[in-house]
């Protein structure tokens, strides 16, 4: 079964400008400007007005109709990463042999060191527009933050798996650096302002 006519409607914000064509859409806003392609999907970008855009779907079946939210909260996430940022913590975790991260002098970049006491260092290259630095106030947690929430998360992806214990058993050997929490940036310009935001959102249980 197909539904003749399905839509979605986007509003935008004040500081924030969004244009498309050819189904590319470019968000600007006070953080930077991001794209995005949408040509692998067959949907309609309508200016509704000044401050909202819809997205329609014609004639779409079950899977083409579950599009039409991917490609809305997609829009919607570079609109908060203009806006807000995004930003994950992570932490380093080890029973004997204490892992070594080490991060470049631009932040683009990190080495991990003495992962289960291996030699081997493994080096993880953060996506576009994401910084990685260490956390000023936790021993052992890293920060990861950018305008773009798939460039971020993909890169906490990155190190995760880079520290997999592998032909061991994962039931015994939970060594790792795994993501311990996921917030808005909000503006801030270094991390050290991280913790007053992270309160005030944990009290007005704010989620992305």
């Amino acid at each position: 079964m197909k539904d003749i006519y399905q839509e979605d409607l986007i509003v935008i914000p004040d500081n924030v400008k969004v244009t498309f064509k050819a189904r590319t859409v470019q968000v600007k806003g006070p953080r930077g400007v991001l794209t995005k392609a949408f040509q692998h999907v067959d949907v309609e970008l309508q200016r509704f007005s000044k401050r909202k855009i819809k997205v329609v779907i014609w004639h779409g079946n079950r899977k083409h109709s579950a599009c039409l939210g991917t490609i809305t909260s997609h829009i919607k996430n570079m609109i908060v990463g203009v806006t807000k940022g995004f930003l994950y913590k992570m932490r380093l975790v080890y029973s004997h042999f204490p892992i070594n991260v080490t991060i470049s002098d631009d932040g683009l970049y990190c080495e991990i060191r003495n992962f289960l006491g291996e030699k081997r260092t493994r080096k993880v290259d953060m996506l576009e527009g994401v910084t990685i630095e260490h956390s000023k106030d936790v021993k052992d947690e890293l920060i990861l933050y950018g305008n773009d929430i798939n460039n971020v998360s993909q890169s906490a992806a990155s190190i995760q798996q880079s520290t997999l214990a592998r032909n061991k058993d994962i039931r015994k050997f939970l060594d790792g650096i795994y993501v311990s929490q996921k917030v808005l940036y909000i503006f801030f310009i270094s991390a050290d302002t991280f913790r007053l935001t992270s309160r005030w959102m944990s009290k007005n249980k704010t989620k992305i």
